[in-house]
């Protein structure tokens, strides 16, 4: 399962991560994410140790998506040395995801 990660748990689990982190937004009442979760879940198994994959509730943690304009959900963020490197808004196959994180590996 991927990690919850929360306003107060962003900067150290995300920008001071050595590993490349993928961190998708997300709310509960929509639709589109829950077709999103089951992957983000499925890469975090498949990358354990490799990169940190995570979850942010944009309904209780608003601090980081508003930092980073989100502005429609799902939007899986890709950071490297905490910095942005890759956005993909909506739903996309898994391996846009996988392919975003092998490349900084």
């Amino acid at each position: 399962m991927a990690l919850e990660i929360t306003d107060a748990t962003f900067e150290e689990t995300v920008l001071n991560s050595d590993k490349p982190v993928v961190v998708d937004f997300w709310a509960a009442w929509c639709g589109p994410c829950r077709m999103v979760g089951p992957i983000i879940d499925e890469i975090s198994t498949e990358y354990d140790g490799k990169a940190v994959v995570g979850k942010v509730d944009v309904d209780a943690n608003q601090e980081f998506a508003a930092k980073y304009g989100v502005r429609n959900i799902p939007t899986v963020l890709v950071f490297k040395n905490g910095e942005v490197v890759g956005r993909q808004v909506g739903v996309a196959p898994k391996n846009a995801y996988t392919d975003a994180i092998d490349s900084l590996l």
